[in-house]
């Protein structure tokens, strides 16, 4: 019997996850437990494993698309079963629906939409023809009508390098006629131009001018550029949902404190002697040991109630090349300064690597974001979902400024701290910020 594999859902707010790409083409073996495709959450990516052995039969989605939890992905026919005709089977729409979660497709026959299935005719000249999930993506990425594209790979597949071939001749054919519909606007526009000429001269003459005297010309138009299209989808798009969703449902107020951190500076001069650390892990020391003395700074609300979470973990915001993600330092006020420093190294490479698990992105109860390495000074962060503030991070300048009555060389940085009005009023959010530059510089007394 035909092994279905869904579309997973990890964790409680996850409704739905992008195909990254396939490990496996229609008709390939496949083992149980090895990677068979790779989907992107709100939050991380996963290699989802083959829950059964032997050849995948289908796959209903190309790689890119966004699928919901529970939805048929892909298809595995067991040993001793026709994969093929059980591959033409779904993709005729005589199994389960594409996208349909399986408890669905299992309690009812399954129903073709015959838009869907026009649509599905019309990209790929038939249910059955063969066409690989890259070429799929590129194809929908470049505007390629796949029913256009010849297949020059076994059997008549689709190849990714058909499709840029497809892609390259309709940029061809299109600058050839772009070049036709240009060269007759300038002669159109030539023409108007000479009349237009004309025109002025025989006024200019009627009014006095001279005769023959230089009429003025238009300039011929040009073809306007065409903006580039970029697929909101994906992280970026998880990103956009979020921030948004932040702003809409909460109260969010920022406040600001240039505060004078030689001290931490003189201190990390002196530690890192010993053992590496950044800044940055000196600073989630101090706000995880702050929000223990400012417990509202470190709670959700939670219907009518303002909670406050048992565990202090600060998430911290790492860059990415298409967007940004939170690891969370769990139980940040209990570890030291040492220990702060090789979890945040750890989860920085494991982040940049795309290798990071759900449960280290997930809970956190505060965050920090730092732009001062891009020499920002000061900037409004907004907050993660969920959270009552989050502390945006400046660079670190020497400036010359008054200290103790003189003026003297300091190394000043911007502290930036977005919080929830709701949860939360200015005086102690501010009291909270100074606890955190205390500590800062001074560690705990």
């Amino acid at each position: 019997m035909p092994v279905e594999v869904t579309m997973p859902k990890f964790g409680l707010t996850m409704q739905e996850g992008t195909i990254q790409r396939y490990f496996k083409t229609p008709g390939e073996s496949v083992r149980a437990g090895e990677p068979l495709y790779e989907v992107e959450t709100e939050k991380v990516l996963y290699e989802v494993e083959a829950p059964a052995s032997g050849t995948l039969a289908a796959a209903l989605f190309p790689e890119g698309a966004t699928v919901e939890c529970g939805a048929v992905i892909a298809v595995i026919a067991e040993s001793g079963e026709d994969a093929a005709a059980i591959g033409a089977r779904y993709d005729d729409g005589a199994g389960p629906r594409a996208g349909a979660p399986a408890a669905m497709a299992a309690g009812a026959p399954a129903r073709s939409s015959g838009a869907a299935a026009a649509a599905s005719a019309a990209e790929d000249a038939g249910a059955r023809r063969a066409i690989s999930p890259v070429a799929r993506k590129l194809a929908a990425e470049l505007g390629v009508e796949l029913a256009h594209v010849a297949g020059t790979g076994p059997g008549g597949r689709i190849t990714r390098e058909d499709v840029e071939r497809a892609a390259e001749a309709a940029r061809s054919a299109s600058s050839a006629s772009a070049a036709v519909e240009r060269a007759a606007e300038v002669a159109r526009s030539t023409a108007s131009v000479s009349a237009s000429g004309a025109s002025a001269a025989s006024a200019a003459a009627g009014a006095g001018a001279p005769a023959g005297a230089p009429a003025p010309a238009a300039a011929p138009a040009a073809g306007k550029p065409q903006a580039r299209s970029i697929p909101m989808r994906g992280m970026r798009k998880t990103i956009a949902d979020r921030m948004s969703q932040s702003l809409r449902e909460s109260a969010q107020l920022t406040i600001t404190s240039e505060a004078d951190v030689t001290p931490a500076v003189e201190l990390r001069e002196r530690l890192v002697r010993q053992f590496d650390f950044t800044y940055g892990d000196l600073l989630i020391q101090a706000v995880a040991r702050a929000l223990l003395r400012h417990p509202r700074m470190n709670a959700r609300l939670m219907q009518d109630a303002i909670a406050i979470m048992p565990q202090v973990n600060v998430g911290m915001a790492v860059a990415l090349e298409d967007g940004l993600i939170v690891p969370v330092i769990v139980d940040a006020d209990r570890k030291s300064l040492r220990e702060i420093a090789a979890v945040t190294r750890e989860l920085g490479e494991r982040a940049r690597a795309g290798k990071l698990r759900l449960e280290e992105v997930s809970g956190g109860t505060f965050t920090i974001t730092n732009l001062g390495t891009y020499g920002v000074d000061a900037f409004t962060p907004i907050i993660n979902t969920g959270e009552t503030g989050i502390l945006g991070v400046g660079r670190i300048i020497e400036k010359p400024v008054v200290h103790r009555g003189e003026i003297a060389r300091r190394s000043m940085m911007t502290l930036s701290l977005t919080f929830d009005h709701r949860l939360i009023d200015g005086a102690p959010a501010a009291q909270f910020l100074q606890t955190a530059i205390e500590i800062f510089n001074f560690g705990e007394r």
